[in-house]
């Protein structure tokens, strides 16, 4: 099965090629640019470079949340735009699920943090059983204080990663915690984590199509949260 993926959930984009768990090729940039101008010309000269066709691709699978609301955006409408003419199936991958996968061979408890802003962060956290992942929680947004204390409570070291990684190996530190930090190459956001994670839903039939495909942002974005307490002062 070959899966085309993107990733444009934080900072740095990338897109993947690969046939079930191998990895074809993969593009990463972390150049300031916008994902608008990168992130679809980057998966075309993928393509072509591998010598390969969108017509060869089974499966199109995107970063579809949590992470940057604009970045997730453009991931999924690129997505979309891809999979629409040739009818493929798309897989709308958790993020924070696709990190994880990184780092699943170690065999360790992992949890993966994307800066939420605002105290928070988004989180999910997972058991590296050394061939695949065992969810421990799902995907969503939480304080960094409950966050540890979580981690407390579980009594086992931690492997961190994503773009919060290192917020939260601060706030656990203080406390005592046993975190550790994933190497910097293994802790960022990659397209072929998410393709790992694309590869799982197809097992398990849980593929979609390019008109059900919708971001998943797990919290309301800053415009939708003062439009609300505009509403709420205005009725007070």
């Amino acid at each position: 099965m070959k899966i085309l993926a993107l990733e444009s959930s934080a900072v740095a984009c990338s897109a993947a090629l690969c046939e079930d768990e191998n990895l074809i090729a993969q593009s990463f940039q972390d150049n300031g640019l916008t994902h608008s101008v990168t992130l679809l010309p980057m998966a075309a000269a993928l393509l072509e470079q591998c010598g390969a066709s969108l017509e060869q691709v089974d499966v199109v699978a995107v970063a579809a949340g949590p992470g940057s609301f604009t970045g997730v955006r453009i991931g999924v409408a690129a997505a979309k735009g891809l999979a629409w003419p040739g009818s493929k199936p798309c897989a709308a991958c958790s993020t924070l699920e696709s990190m994880a996968w990184g780092v699943a061979h170690m065999g360790m408890d992992i949890c993966a943090v994307m800066d939420a802003r605002r105290n928070q962060v988004y989180n999910a956290r997972f058991l590296g059983t050394g061939e695949g992942l065992e969810r421990l929680t799902p995907d969503r947004a939480i304080g960094l204080d409950a966050l540890a204390e979580e981690l407390k409570n579980r009594g086992k070291p931690q492997i961190l990663v994503g773009d919060g990684a290192v917020l939260c190996y601060t706030t656990c530190k203080e406390l005592g915690l046993d975190v550790r930090l994933a190497p910097p190459h293994l802790r960022q956001q990659s397209a072929w984590g998410v393709a790992r994670c694309a590869l799982e839903l197809a097992r398990s039939g849980r593929l979609t199509d390019a008109a059900s495909l919708v971001p998943e942002y797990h919290r309301l974005s800053q415009a939708e949260r003062e439009r609300l307490e505009k509403e709420r002062n205005k009725g007070e």
